[in-house]
């Protein structure tokens, strides 16, 4: 393989499953139990911390490799807007899923938080995202839109802590039912 490209841009369409989560937030905890209990399952998840290998430059690479994907999870938490990463991302799977006529589906996973934080209602995303469009983050619009679009797809609401394992074996069968209509 040459230097530059790496496997899991030029593979991404043997993924199924996307998973976008803020990593200080949930990456030991119930993001760890969601992509344990797919994998366990028989799903192809792409998680950053086994789908990328040290060495390799995450950028406009991994935003071109969310294209290949079937299924989106936002994990969404407290910390999450402060992740300008993490709002690339979700602009891109909205972009993606609006592109698909309907062959991409956005599952969102509210942690500890509302679809009323998600959608911008509250301060609790919006504080983050004004300092973002004040230091003239040229993103910022897309990022606010993507928020709106995502907050106001059903999805589950979560509190940390509390029933994960449930929570995730009930996920994982919506993205298996999701999965088999191929």
């Amino acid at each position: 393989m040459e230097k530059g490209t790496s496997s899991w841009a030029s593979s991404g369409s043997s993924y199924e499953v996307f998973l976008n989560f803020r990593g200080v937030d949930t990456r030991h905890g119930f993001t760890d139990f969601l992509y344990h209990g797919m994998v366990g399952a028989g799903i192809l998840v792409f998680r950053d911390s086994e789908s990328l290998h040290v060495g390799e430059e995450i950028g406009a690479e991994l935003l071109q490799a969310i294209e290949n994907f079937k299924i989106y999870i936002p994990i969404f938490s407290a910390n999450y807007a402060s992740s300008c990463w993490c709002l690339r991302e979700l602009a891109n799977m909205v972009e993606c899923t609006l592109k698909s006529n309907g062959n991409k589906e956005i599952l969102p996973i509210f942690l500890d938080v509302e679809p009323v934080d998600v959608k911008l209602k509250t301060n609790l995303y919006n504080q983050t995202l004004s300092k973002r469009q004040k230091t003239l983050c040229s993103e910022a619009e897309s990022w606010q839109k993507a928020l709106i679009a995502v907050g106001k797809i059903k999805g589950w609401n979560l509190k940390k802590d509390e029933r994960e394992a449930s929570d995730v074996n009930s996920g994982m069968m919506v993205v298996e039912a999701d999965g088999d209509g191929d």
